[in-house]
């Protein structure tokens, strides 16, 4: 069901620092992430399967890290048609578009995903990944 989950820091290093002593004794181990764009960003994911995963990012749009802001949480869908059937369903319900369905290709090749907040803000991501489900 999630794809993963994303909380924001203002500081990078200490975050890793916290997130690797509590995660490893959890059989999460930290993974090497880099993206074409946006900030740096740590990941951990389990030993057996590369889903769901765990992130921590400086939030993309500059603003300092708080509750909500650089936080989210991503569901997986099994295909591209269940990416565009929740996101307009969301839409219908109150929801609010923050990035209409459309390939990702700066997360992967055969990424699609859409973004809206739910009627409190919260922010939600519906993601496919033909990469591990293609």
């Amino acid at each position: 069901m999630f794809s993963h989950i994303t909380v924001g820091s203002n500081d990078l290093n200490r975050a890793e620092v916290f997130y690797n002593a509590v995660l490893t004794p959890l059989g999460l181990r930290q993974r090497k992430v880099i993206f074409d764009s946006g900030p740096r960003s740590l990941c951990w994911v389990g030993s057996k399967h590369p889903l769901p995963r765990f992130y921590v990012y400086q939030p993309f749009d500059g603003a300092p890290a708080s509750v909500g802001n650089g936080g989210m949480v991503a569901f997986l869908a099994a295909t591209i048609s269940a990416v565009d059937e929740a996101y307009y369903a969301g839409i219908a319900a109150k929801g609010v578009d923050d990035g209409a369905p459309g390939p990702r290709d700066h997360y992967g090749v055969g990424y699609y995903g859409a973004y809206l907040r739910d009627p409190d803000g919260n922010k939600i991501h519906i993601a496919y990944r033909e990469d591990i489900l293609g």
